[in-house]
């Protein structure tokens, strides 16, 4: 099944196209925004329009390449998202292990073009940047442009029993090879380490408005959304189509379980440690990291409203009353516990600490 196409980000792909058409494009580009406004989908329609025979402002969506590119499967773009840490130890093999994990994700993105977010302990390791730059090496099979899509480049792994590929990637980021254009994708660029975003050229998408997403919404699922359940949809998603999608039962679940840590953290120390002690600690992880992301997310929507803009999702009564300058202090702290959750930390430990840190600043 082919892409879906594009929606949104007008301005943004008109001053791309324009800079690819006058041969300006950077080499590397860091494209950062919300979660699920289209960054990766942006890159992927960069990529179409890049290698398109037509050379317009828009891929033509017509000629062999952008088909190719449609179906992901143009021979000279490589989409790399994050994987499971390969358990091979051999370097080798832990590079065979994440090509073929890479493989079967785009399959399954083939298959169906409307995917959700990857797992909560999904991230780009050793073995992903070494594939990296095993692909990179490679000549062009079509004879033109060689493009590389690193989606969610904010859980690249720079450290582990060595430096050796991490400084390897910066290289490649320094000193990219002739006709390729690398596209790191990013939630928030400051997320990357200081030295890839120096060699890369900032580009901010921002939310889509309420009509991109309702159109979406009314066209591109199966079924397509309408009435009361199409309304609701669009106002949670804030602005962002992989909201919207992803605003089910797994969110919902996140959610709640983000309300109950917040509920806790107000009540006191007692309730604070009793939830964190209920958290299970190395089971579900994934289902932690949502919970954490859903957590950023209620603050957040606390720091918007707290500050006269218009809400998308109720608040618990008791963020009403904080400062916004203490919501954002408090989602700093959610960020740091995010960036830990990816390390062997225990979860139980890690909720006990966040939640003394939210009390602190809320």
């Amino acid at each position: 099944m082919p892409l879906h196409p594009l929606t949104g980000h007008t301005q943004a792909r008109r001053r791309l196209a324009e800079a690819a058409r006058s041969d300006r494009l950077p080499q590397v580009m860091v494209i950062s925004g919300p979660a699920g406004v289209g960054k990766q989908r942006l890159a992927l329609w960069l990529a179409q329009l890049v290698m398109c025979e037509e050379k317009e402002l828009e891929p033509c969506g017509r000629c062999r390449a952008c088909r190719l590119v449609e179906n992901l499967a143009h021979a000279d773009l490589h989409w790399l998202v994050p994987i499971p840490r390969p358990k091979a130890a051999d370097p080798d093999k832990a590079v065979d292990e994440a090509a073929q994990a890479v493989a079967e994700i785009m399959d399954e993105r083939r298959a169906r073009p409307l995917y959700g977010p990857p797992d909560g302990m999904a991230s780009h390791s050793m073995a992903s940047v070494r594939l990296l730059q095993r692909k990179a090496v490679l000549t062009s099979v079509e004879g033109g442009r060689r493009i590389f899509i690193l989606g969610d480049a904010e859980r690249l792994v720079p450290q582990e029993s060595s430096q050796e590929a991490a400084n390897a990637l910066l290289k490649l980021l320094e000193e990219p090879p002739p006709r390729s254009l690398f596209l790191l994708t990013t939630v928030d660029a400051r997320r990357l380490l200081p030295t890839i975003r120096s060699r890369a050229v900032p580009v901010r998408l921002n939310r889509l408005t309420d009509d991109e997403v309702r159109g979406f919404l009314t066209r591109e699922p199966d079924p397509p959304l309408s009435g009361e359940a199409l309304s609701e949809r669009v106002a949670l998603a804030a602005g962002s189509i992989g909201a919207a999608l992803a605003a089910g039962d797994e969110a919902a679940k996140a959610y709640r379980a983000a309300a109950q840590v917040l509920e806790a953290v107000m009540a006191g120390p007692a309730e604070r440690y009793e939830r964190a002690l209920r958290q299970p600690p190395f089971s579900a992880r994934g289902e932690f990291t949502a919970m954490l992301d859903a957590l950023a997310e209620i603050l957040g929507e606390a720091a918007r409203t707290g500050m006269g803009q218009p809400g998308r999702r109720p608040v618990p009564a008791a963020l009403k009353r904080a400062e916004p300058g203490a919501l954002l202090q408090a989602m700093e702290r959610v960020a740091v516990a995010r960036e830990a959750a990816y390390g062997n930390v225990n979860p139980q430990v890690l909720l006990a600490v966040l939640g003394e840190e939210l009390a602190e600043v809320l």
